[in-house]
């Protein structure tokens, strides 16, 4: 009996799959599994938000193959000791999965290959979490794209990828009903968005169903929402990059191709340079100021300026972040108050289902001028921000609800209301002079 192991890392669905693709293709079984790595939970990937996300995902990917005939088998532990494990009891003898060039996806698939060349198992790895791999377009000297536009001339010059087939049937040894490992995820997001590629499918096709030709114009738009919020269904691999980007094309354009494109571009630059998730990429010069108050003021949603503060509760709240706010509430931290840009990737990656590595880190230092921007000094006002994407303050009251009873654009300045306006706000006033930069000490809340 030819007969395949396909461990799933991040993958998760059974549409448009390549490495799933080429096993049922390949052998005549396949048995489905997922290993819950302890070197991912014992790090930020434990969070509660992405765990109960995770959870969900596992789930629905269980019910995908159980409705072909299969099922999907999960382990907790060393992911190449438990692959290795399942591949002598199941007496596979290959085992299939999907590429993948962070440094820690690196290194385990180098580790997995050393152990099956002694087991004398057959590893194949194909396809990915992007749209265009990292080295498939690189300059003319060689290394990676620097700068996002000429990779994005490149990126759309290369030929979308053929979909692979969906499977119908997935012929398995007999596998033992789906058991998840308890997982200790502390308190999630209480407006966490669903997991799983049936979730995700679902979002993709009301994204799709909207008036798409003016994405452009409207995915900056803070309290219309515009954005496709498909990012931790693409991180998790609940759905295809290169689906989303096939199906999406002739409604939205070039603008939202743009925005899978900034994936790909990361993940190229992390690809050649795997120190950057700790590491300026382009040295600043000068040392981060430490402030501890100011940055616990940050991550509690109290700086004292509403759209700042309201981004940050958005994502205390969902577990995802307007990306127009992210951009407003990164270059606060790091152009405005001149803290560290470390501090605030972990606390995202710690609230965020969609902290893919490549693309966290690398906004974080595109905004803070240690990455890709090519005007590293460029800085974020918050109010003329506000002002332009959310004029009518209707983002902030969402999100901040004692700045509910200010009306209008009013609300992302209320210090420069009246001292009767301001009676019985309980609001800070603002941690940082925005022209200077210089902490001040707030007025007492009241």
């Amino acid at each position: 009996m030819r007969r395949a192991l396909h461990l799933f890392t991040c993958d998760l669905r059974v549409r448009d799959h390549p490495s799933l693709a080429a096993a049922l293709a390949e052998r005549e079984e396949v048995v489905p599994a997922f290993v819950l790595d302890e070197g991912l939970l014992a790090g930020s990937c434990a969070s509660p938000n992405r765990l109960a996300f995770l959870r969900e995902s596992l789930l629905d990917l269980d019910g995908s193959l159980r409705a072909r005939g299969s099922g999907l088998v999960v382990r907790r532990g060393d992911v190449v000791e438990q692959a290795i494990g399942l591949a002598r009891r199941f007496r596979a003898q290959a085992i299939y999965m999907s590429a993948d060039t962070t440094p820690y996806a690196t290194a385990r698939q180098e580790r997995l290959a050393r152990a099956c060349g002694r087991e004398r198992i057959e590893l194949i790895a194909l396809g990915g979490p992007s749209v265009l791999r990292p080295g498939a377009a690189t300059p003319a000297g060689g290394g990676h794209y620097r700068v996002f536009t000429p990779y994005w001339r490149a990126w759309r010059a290369r030929p979308v990828p053929r979909a692979s087939s969906t499977p119908r049937r997935i012929p398995s040894p007999r596998l033992p009903a789906l058991r998840l490992p308890a997982l200790r995820a502390g308190r999630r997001s209480p407006e966490l968005p669903r997991g799983g590629e049936t979730a995700g499918r679902e979002r993709l096709a009301r994204f799709l169903a909207r008036r798409l030709d003016s994405y452009g114009e409207r995915h900056d738009d803070l309290p219309g929402d515009a954005t496709s919020r498909l990012s931790p269904y693409l991180h998790f691999g609940c759905l295809s990059a290169r689906e989303v980007l096939e199906r999406s094309a002739g409604a939205a354009g070039e603008d939202f191709a743009r925005q899978l494109c900034w994936r790909d571009f990361h993940r190229q630059v992390l690809a050649d340079r795997p120190d950057i998730p700790h590491a300026d990429y382009r040295p600043r010069g000068r040392r981060w100021r430490r402030d501890p108050d100011a940055l616990a003021a940050w991550r509690e949603g109290l700086t004292g300026y509403p759209i700042v503060d309201a981004g940050m509760r958005q994502l205390a709240r969902e577990g995802y972040m307007h990306n127009r706010a992210r951009l407003i509430v990164a270059s606060l931290l790091t152009k405005t108050l001149t803290l560290d840009w470390r501090p605030g990737a972990a606390h995202f990656a710690s609230l965020l289902c969609d902290a893919d590595v490549a693309n966290n880190v690398g906004n974080w230092q595109w905004v803070a001028g240690t990455g890709n921007d090519t005007r590293p000094n460029r800085v974020l006002n918050p109010l003329r921000q506000a002002h332009r994407f959310d004029p009518d303050g209707e983002y902030v009251r969402r999100y901040v609800p004692e700045l509910e009873p200010i009306a209008g654009g009013a609300v992302h300045a209320p210090w420069r209301l009246s001292a009767r306006e301001r009676r019985g706000l309980r609001y800070p006033d603002p941690i940082v002079e925005l022209d200077a930069g210089r902490p001040r000490h707030a007025r007492p809340r009241g």
